[in-house]
């Protein structure tokens, strides 16, 4: 009996965004970098041997790997379920948890208005 391959979210698929440690500019792939002329779609390691951060100018080697932000964390077989939910990246729903405990807290805090 053979054994089925790891199956990758679509997080894990999706191109990876590297950070500068001197500044914290995220290089995205998909945007690529219009002041050197790097075409969107450009991964971070077919960037030249000579490209500098825009920001500050450090080296590539001061850029860490951050991993896929804009992308959804689940497999692509259940971005259906979960009320439209699933198709959402994790910085999106950690706004909509967080915003709605807001939302509920201040809910709260208005019943003391209340006679």
């Amino acid at each position: 009996m053979s054994e089925r391959p790891k199956e990758l979210t679509l997080a894990e698929l999706a191109s990876p965004n590297y950070e500068c440690r001197a500044c914290g500019y995220v290089y995205e792939p998909d945007k690529g970098d219009s002041k050197a002329n790097i075409p969107p779609g450009t991964a971070f390691e077919e960037l030249p041997t000579n490209w500098k951060c825009p920001v500050c100018g450090v080296p590539r080697s001061q850029f860490a790997n951050v991993g896929a932000t804009n992308a959804p964390s689940g497999f692509q077989e259940n971005l259906n379920y979960g009320l439209g939910v699933n198709n959402l990246t994790p910085g999106q729903k950690s706004l909509l948890i967080y915003g709605g405990l807001v939302v509920a807290f201040l809910f709260f805090l208005s019943l003391y208005t209340l006679n």
